[in-house]
């Protein structure tokens, strides 16, 4: 079975105004199994529009991935970390090679 992913590209304008988001992240992936491939590191943007943050959180399977970002625990986050930066995020099935 294909495993589900959330790329999130992100750019923060408030540090502060966005660690309670960061602070609650954690309980509620690892609710649904969500472990972290990529968060931030160093990276370059040779095509496109660059954003200054990169996180990349596996799931299970693509509905489990889903059912994180529906929850009421991350759609209340995610009000927590609007007013503080501008995401752009894709929930997408991974691909289960034969």
């Amino acid at each position: 079975m294909a495993k589900g992913y959330w790329v999130a590209r992100v750019d923060v304008h408030n540090e502060e105004g966005y660690k309670p988001y960061m602070a609650a992240n954690p309980a509620i992936f690892q609710k649904f199994g969500g472990k972290f491939i990529v968060r931030g590191g160093r990276f370059i943007n040779p095509e496109g529009e660059k954003r200054s943050r990169n996180v990349v959180i596996e799931f299970a399977d693509y509905e489990t991935a889903l059912a994180c970002y529906n929850s009421p625990e991350y759609q209340a986050n995610i009000k927590v970390r609007q007013p503080h930066s501008l995401a752009d995020l894709i929930i997408i099935e991974g691909y289960d090679s034969p």
